[in-house]
């Protein structure tokens, strides 16, 4: 049966093909400057920022999330990148002054701030957040983290940071306030 209203939508065919005005033949290299680094860790996580303003957890990305070595200079980094994107949602140097904390209520995520992580342009200062599949993996983390901690402070020349530094150092600042309580004392009775 023919549709014979003029004003009603026809059916067209369409079979149309366009070629290419330029033909691209050229492979361009990408630099990913990860090129001179090891890999030592890597595994799938899902990495969240604490956005201090609003007071909550900002998811930053899923992906792998890997520690590298520089060949030459043996410094260590975390570097994690999306999945489908590969935009990178963290890179960082990992020091001896980061602490991994247990975050609440998971035995699979933790918890660090970091100094300057180079994900962002510029470099801030950032309380991250790393979730992982379940407990194992996320020990694993903790443990190639902390060895990564290790190797840069023997890199860097100095000793990996202990507690028993920040108890001398708690020390340190009482005595001082101790100090200068005394001190304003002893000007308040020379008036």
């Amino acid at each position: 049966m023919e549709n014979t209203d003029p004003l009603a939508p026809r059916e067209e065919e369409a079979d149309a093909h366009f070629e290419p005005v330029i033909k691209l033949t050229e492979q361009v290299d990408t630099k990913t400057h990860e090129e001179d680094e090891d890999v030592l860790f890597k595994m799938r996580a899902k990495l969240f920022r604490f956005d201090a303003p609003s007071s909550e957890w900002k998811e930053r990305g899923t992906g792998d999330v890997r520690l590298l070595a520089h060949k030459e200079t043996k410094k260590v980094r975390l570097v994690m990148r999306r999945d489908k994107t590969l935009k990178v949602c963290a890179n960082h140097a990992i020091t001896s002054d980061m602490r991994l904390q247990p975050n609440i209520g998971s035995d699979r995520s933790w918890v660090w701030k970091v100094a300057a992580d180079y994900s962002e342009s510029p470099p801030t200062s950032e309380t991250l957040a790393i979730r992982f599949a379940n407990a194992e993996n996320a020990g694993e983390f903790k443990k190639e983290f902390e060895a990564a901690q290790k190797a840069n402070a023997t890199l860097s020349g100095g000793a990996p940071a202990t507690t028993e530094k920040t108890e001398e150092d708690e020390e340190e600042k009482e005595e001082k306030k101790e100090e200068e309580a005394e001190e304003k004392k002893e000007e308040e009775e020379a008036k």
